[in-house]
């Protein structure tokens, strides 16, 4: 039940009336419609643009058409008043009774609550680190907000494949196999020092020195890199796995850059590309006033017109000796997620690869004919603070702090939602002692306090007998849920599925972290209220009808956070200690 498509499909009727009446013209647009909750809460439950955006079509003043809507739907059972705001808004209360009903839904509905029919099939990429070593924190905010994505297009209806793209092929891994080697002669008992510049640091790859030490490796150096990578990636994939899991993170696909090459993938984009003419030999201009990027030298280039498809600049995809450019692959990847089925990507960076997205999203449009539409979410960084200082590198990761040393110290829960309570594209202080404070100034405590809070009150009522399943509660009159403190949080309830079905749309998992903390706040206030209201209190022994309804809508109210819960997957908790 989606109470604001529910007051949607009022207001359609209700214009569908007015067309059926002769008082407002027919085959007017009605996309733009809305109803969705006012600005200013005393305005009333709801409020629809309805007249304002169809006003100039109906050849009509806004507020007389405004009017029009107002007595037309004031007919409705579920509407109580209707009012005209401003230039032709309408407000709309709606009875209490059609707020009533959703909490017997809810109850029914359980963990369901909130699911949607999008149809939508999705590819979503996500951490798509280079395969050297454990994942850092930074890792774990882009992993949280993939994952989380992917839980929420899933809840709204969508079908998603999560992915990872293997780094496997580029210099990084030619420098994992030879400090891998380094690690062998260490094993074998030489003192190898301090570990040159240029090398991998961490301790995390004295294993794989310790495994090719007890190896036939050749001496030709060429062979024993080769060898070194053959061991080296899958120990390190086998160490990214285990970190990812330990975070609740979970991928359906891994795929391998070094098998575009191997399978001629990257062979086959450009030649798709060259196919519809947008490749060519030409020396790009260096950008004025700024550093050459990468793949920018001053002799002739084989080149995308980027340009054609937005881009600032045409990219080059091989390098004057022959090799490609680190873009070339990556067109390739995209162009085989479009091969498996999936016309929607969404790709979840870092904030360094901000000026990596037009080009991409350019050639995702080139080589699938704008069939294809490529998304990019990009995470900012991640500060990690203890005392109000920065916390110090790792000697593990050598140079990092990691995500697995993160999640062992303060569990996956803490560090899930921590990542979520800002915009994925902002910067986010990571406070260790404020994630281990039990107060509400730590929001993973405060949520969680809530749903543990409700678990508490129903044991209580269960102990005095009375019958509190689901299935019960569902059947409770309703009608003591009168304080304006009830109702708003009755209220609250019914704008989860809207703000799941936004938060989907927008690609925006974090609404779902600050949804939650709204939701506990109202709940948390009602509890408070019960200390001086004493009718307010959750059990009262000779107020037992007035008692089952308010545990009905506690018992909403833990239902939702755990769905809320699951979509961000962080396991709800009965007791806090």
């Amino acid at each position: 039940m989606n109470l604001f498509a529910e007051m949607e499909m009022e207001i359609r009727s209700a214009l569908t009336a007015l067309q059926g009446q002769g008082k407002l013209a027919d085959g007017l647009d009605m996309t733009r419609l809305t109803v969705e909750p006012p600005r200013d809460a005393s305005h009333g439950d709801m409020a629809t643009n309805a007249a304002m955006v169809l006003a100039k079509a109906a050849q009509m003043k806004p507020r007389d058409l405004a009017e029009l809507l107002v007595e037309e739907v004031l007919k409705s059972d579920l509407i109580e008043a209707a009012e005209i705001a401003g230039p032709g808004f309408v407000n709309l209360q709606l009875d209490k009774a059609a707020w009533h009903r959703l909490v017997p839904h809810i109850l029914h509905s359980g963990k369901a609550y909130g699911d949607g029919e999008s149809g939508d099939k999705v590819n979503v990429e996500y951490v798509s680190a280079n395969p050297t070593g454990p994942m850092h924190v930074g890792h774990a905010r882009g992993a949280v907000v993939g994952d989380v994505l992917a839980r929420l297009l899933e809840k709204t209806g969508s079908d998603v494949a999560r992915e990872y793209y293997i780094n496997d092929a580029g210099a990084q891994v030619d420098v994992l196999a030879q400090s891998a080697l380094l690690r062998m002669r260490e094993a074998k008992g030489e003192t190898i020092g301090e570990i040159p510049d240029g090398l991998y640091p961490g301790d995390y790859l004295v294993p794989v020195g310790e495994n090719l030490a007890t190896m036939d490796v050749p001496k030709e150096e060429a062979e024993a890199l080769t060898m070194a990578k053959s061991v080296a990636l899958p120990m390190m994939m086998d160490m990214i796995r285990e970190d990812l899991e330990a975070l609740g993170v979970v991928h359906d696909f891994f795929r391998s850059e070094q098998a575009l090459h191997d399978d001629a993938s990257v062979d086959k984009a450009l030649d798709e590309l060259t196919s519809k003419d947008l490749i060519y030999q030409g020396v790009l201009e260096p950008p004025k006033g700024k550093e050459p990027p990468p793949d920018w030298e001053p002799s002739p280039q084989t080149l995308f017109k980027s340009t054609e498809f937005g881009d600032d600049s045409d990219r080059a995809l091989k390098k004057s000796d022959g090799s490609w450019t680190y873009f070339a692959p990556d067109i390739a990847y995209h162009f085989d997620k479009y091969q498996r089925g999936y016309a929607k990507m969404i790709d979840v960076w870092g904030a360094d690869h901000i000026g990596y997205i037009k080009r991409m999203q350019s050639a995702v449009n080139a080589i699938t004919d704008g069939e294809a539409q490529l998304e990019v979410k990009i995470c900012n960084l991640v500060k990690l603070m203890r005392g109000g200082e920065p916390v110090k590198m790792s000697k593990r990761s050598g140079s990092f702090i990691t995500l697995r040393e993160v999640v062992d110290e303060v569990g996956k829960d803490a560090v899930r939602f921590m990542m979520l309570t800002r915009k994925s594209d902002a910067p986010l202080d990571f406070d260790f002692d404020l994630v281990k404070d039990k107060s509400r100034d730590n929001p993973v405590f405060y949520v969680q306090y809530a749903h543990a809070r409700i678990f508490s009150v129903m044991k209580n009522a269960r102990e005095l007998g009375w019958q509190v399943d689901d299935a019960d509660l569902a059947t409770v009159p309703l009608d003591a849920l009168e304080h304006e403190a009830e109702l708003a949080l009755v209220r609250l309830l019914g704008t989860y599925p809207r703000m799941l079905a936004a938060a989907a749309q927008a690609r925006e998992p974090h609404r779902v972290a600050f949804y939650l903390m709204d939701l506990a706040a109202a709940f948390h206030g009602l509890w408070n209220l019960g200390k001086e209201e004493l009718d307010l209190r959750f059990i009262q022994e000779d107020d037992v009808a007035g008692s089952m309804a308010r545990l009905a809508l506690i018992r909403a109210t833990a239902l939702t956070l755990r769905s809320g819960f699951d979509v961000i997957g962080v396991t709800p908790q009965d007791e806090l200690r």
